[in-house]
């Protein structure tokens, strides 16, 4: 039964891989962070359940820099998430050190022969539990203990994030995302659920090495010693991680919409609600038409990564069907028309006066182009004329 919890959840990170590599390339992240926290309980059933040498072998230390993945891998996530940053800048590269010193920290005894490694794996789980081995830097305790406390550093990092990025995001347009509520709720489950796990770790850590608290409570001994306990919370607490995933269908399908939310529903109507609609095609060229005005008036188009997979999601139509209704019935294709739509909303900006307060750039970033040259040459293709000549004519008029 502990060998089905994590393969269970990494079953589920390739079902977020699968839904999420064009709708949400935030939740590629989220995968990853996945992947590494079930790994890390494969880890564990090979250490603490199989009493196989072969196994303890592979698991042992081998796969310590994984722990120092999870942190970097959730702020990645929470960060791609709420801005509009969808790759990652050189400084964020920076978050990987630690994983990769304990790469080179363990080398002493990731290079040892397999026959050998799997003797000393044995022999301290089974015999001795005395966690002390000859590494290059730091000690295997303090390995042990701080990457439970690295990770509780990462997770209120993440919230700390997520919360100036809200306060950010009120002063600055002074509402937040129809979506606001339902990411707080998971990011906060998310950090909280590792809290648990990490927590745990770390005391039964202490407990264990035995060198730093020696607490005489009879509570604390009881929890904190055994061994199945620590791994039932631990293997739980990743375990109930994928289960809850389901539980928010916004994000396990990567549909982060910008259309307000109706009312609230179940859970169950919330999830079939995420799921693409199946339409004739005469119903369909008769309702896209008024669907895509309505949700052009959500502004989603402004965000730099919107593409034809969002749009397909946010309205519940297949990319087929909307990919077929641009060609034929618009003569145009989705980039041409979402490229139309960026333009019209500037020359709206730009009539309302927005580029006396602004500058080009910040028009163009607002409408949702990557840079102000490809802003200028869809504007010029559009119009004939540049944005700069557009606004002095205006100035004349």
């Amino acid at each position: 039964m502990g060998l089905v919890f994590p393969l269970f959840g990494i079953f589920t990170s390739f079902i977020l891989i699968y839904y999420l590599s064009s709708l949400n390339r935030s939740n590629g992240f989220l995968a990853l962070f996945f992947l590494c926290c079930n790994l890390i309980v494969l880890v564990y059933y090979g250490l603490h359940y199989t009493v196989d040498p072969f196994w303890e072998g592979i698991c042992f230390v081998n796969w310590l820099p994984l722990s120092f993945l999870l942190g970097p891998f959730l702020f990645y996530y929470v960060k791609t998430l709420v801005t509009a940053k969808q790759k990652l800048e050189k400084a964020d590269f920076l978050h990987l050190l630690p994983a990769a010193f304990i790469v080179i920290n363990c080398l002493p005894f990731t290079t040892l022969p397999f026959e050998e490694k799997s003797r000393i794996a044995h022999h301290i789980i089974n015999v001795t539990q005395k966690y002390s081995l000859d590494f290059n830097f730091v000690s295997f305790e303090f390995i042990l203990i701080a990457r439970s406390i690295h990770l509780i550093s990462y997770c209120l990092f993440s919230m700390i994030y997520f919360t100036r990025h809200t306060n950010k995001t009120i002063a600055r347009f002074g509402k937040l995302s129809t979506n606001h509520s339902i990411l707080k709720r998971w990011i906060y489950l998310l950090c909280t659920i590792q809290f648990v796990i990490s927590g745990n770790s770390v005391l039964h850590i202490l407990h264990v090495v035995g060198i730093y608290f020696d607490f005489e409570s009879e509570t604390y001994t009881k929890i904190f010693t055994s061994k199945n306990l620590y791994l039932s919370v631990a293997g739980g607490g990743f375990f109930l991680q994928n289960l809850f995933l389901f539980l928010f269908p916004k994000i396990l399908y990567g549909n982060v919409s910008f259309i307000p939310e109706q009312g609230n529903g179940s859970i169950l109507r919330e999830f079939k609600s995420n799921l693409p609609k199946k339409r004739k095609k005469i119903e369909a060229d008769l309702a896209i038409e008024e669907e895509l005005n309505t949700y052009i008036q959500t502004l989603a188009f402004t965000k730099r990564d919107f593409s034809l997979a969002q749009l397909a999601f946010d309205l519940k139509i297949s990319e087929r069907t909307l990919s077929h209704y641009f060609n034929v019935e618009l003569d145009s294709s989705f980039s041409q028309w979402r490229k139309k739509i960026r333009i019209d909303y500037a020359i709206e900006l730009i009539n309302s006066g927005e580029s006396k307060k602004i500058t080009l750039e910040a028009i163009a970033a607002n409408v949702g182009f990557a840079s102000r040259s490809k802003f200028i040459d869809a504007f010029k293709d559009q119009l004939g004329i540049t944005p700069s000549a557009y606004i002095k004519s205006m100035g004349k008029a």
